[in-house]
């Protein structure tokens, strides 16, 4: 008899996802076990199956009746600007004027107006406003989540903000996977000497920012390093040469690319072994065969051409058809997407991304956890993997995407605690 802390069972529909990532056409197998269970042992799930065969093989210290609902991995959000102070609702307005992104960018708004709030914020008022967002996040559905820097662009803002990051990874019960978006946008005093500011993250910045991590990070892996190669922001050969100097510091890497331009990020990322490269709206299909033939994950970002009322979004199915690994996010941000569900995010993937609900559920949980390096860990929910699990409120998967605007989840296990509850 195996002994569990947990059996949740009776699940009308349990989605597994058991298998790891789904390249290519292979998305949306979803390891669908009708009246599944799962069994629960501290934080790791040791057991998932049938409800029958479980419930004659565990022995299990607290016994939750799913009644037929639908059970499956937490969402893992692989790209957010978590840490932020001010907003960007008069930018909003502007751009409902016609005033295009790029050109507000331009004028000193944009990225630039948030790094002028958050240069100003305290760690406390960073943190407060973090929080915020990940509770509402955590009861939308979202266990994992990536928080990235990028509104300090320089040293003293940046380090605060990763602060930030890992006081509330600490404070829990989700878990924050840390980036260094330092490559973000050129800060105003280097508007003239954007390479200056390039041979700054390069030779100043990455360097202190590892010795700052290995002393106050309490033995984490290193942070993610990201790089926005996009117009009006870093060209092929500077964000290159900023990836590079991380790789040369043992920091792995992530890029933003063809958010509006296609500059070659997306064959970038590819070649140097970025674990993903995201946004990709206006990437090529050279750029998509380079995907495919790597292990780059492709993350979508369809809430961000929705929140800038633009019609072009990723090109889902020729990147699947090319073989790629394809995940999905919100890119959470003051500016372009001020989103914080997923639920909402699959619900667009599905009618702009021409997505199925299945195909959308599992870019949003085994290929988002690839899509930050820990697709070993969780994303599904098969033995060994964090017991991170949801009990939706319906009967059937296929209500994810087809619904919109409110919120399916009943019940969020998070390393195997109840940690949300709704009624």
């Amino acid at each position: 008899m195996l002994k569990a802390d947990l059996l949740i069972h009776s699940a009308g529909q349990l989605l597994t996802l058991a298998g790891g990532r789904q390249a290519g056409k292979s998305l949306g197998e979803l390891g669908l076990i009708e009246d599944g269970a799962i069994a629960i042992e501290g934080e790791h799930i040791v057991a998932a199956g049938p409800t029958k065969a479980l419930a004659q093989e565990v022995e299990a210290g607290e016994v939750v009746d799913a009644a037929g609902r639908v059970v499956m991995p937490g969402f893992v959000d692989p790209h957010t600007h978590l840490i932020w102070a001010g907003d960007r609702a008069h930018e909003f307005e502007q751009r409902l004027a016609g005033v295009p992104y790029l050109d507000i960018l331009k004028q000193g708004g944009g990225i630039l107006y948030t790094v002028e709030q958050t240069r100003r914020a305290s760690l406390e008022r960073l943190i407060d406003g973090g929080r915020q967002r990940l509770q509402r996040m955590l009861a939308l559905g979202t266990t994992t989540v990536e928080a990235k820097t990028g509104y300090g662009l320089e040293l003293e803002s940046e380090l605060r903000m990763l602060q930030a990051i890992l006081m509330l990874d600490d404070e829990g019960p989700w878990d924050l996977v840390p980036t260094l978006l330092a490559g973000h946008a050129i800060p105003p005093e280097y508007k003239a000497d954007p390479d200056g500011y390039v041979e700054l993250v390069c030779n100043r910045m990455l360097p202190e920012v590892e010795r700052w991590w290995l002393e106050h990070s309490g033995g984490r892996a290193l942070p993610f390093v990201d790089v926005f190669c996009e117009e009006g922001a870093f060209g092929l050969a500077q964000s290159e040469r900023m990836l590079r100097a991380a790789a040369g510091l043992g920091f792995p890497r992530k890029v933003h690319a063809d958010e509006f331009e296609a500059l070659g990020g997306s064959s970038l990322a590819a070649e140097l072994g970025a674990v993903s490269v995201d946004h990709l709206v206006a990437t090529t299909e050279a750029d998509m065969r380079a995907l495919g033939k790597s292990g780059t994950v492709a993350v979508s970002l369809p809430a961000t051409p929705f929140g800038l009322g633009q019609t072009n979004y990723t090109p889902a199915g020729r990147l699947l058809q090319a073989g790629a690994t394809l995940a999905l996010a919100t890119d959470l941000n003051p500016g372009t997407a001020p989103g914080e569900s997923m639920q909402f995010v699959l619900a667009l993937a599905c009618r702009y991304l021409k997505l199925t609900p299945a195909e959308a559920i599992a870019a949003a949980t085994i290929n988002a956890a690839a899509a930050v390096g820990l697709e070993h860990d969780r994303g599904s929910l098969e033995p060994g993997k964090l017991a991170d699990a949801l009990i939706l409120d319906v009967d059937d998967y296929r209500q994810l995407g087809y619904c919109f605007g409110g919120n399916l989840v009943r019940q969020v296990y998070k390393r195997g605690r109840l940690v949300v509850e709704r009624a």
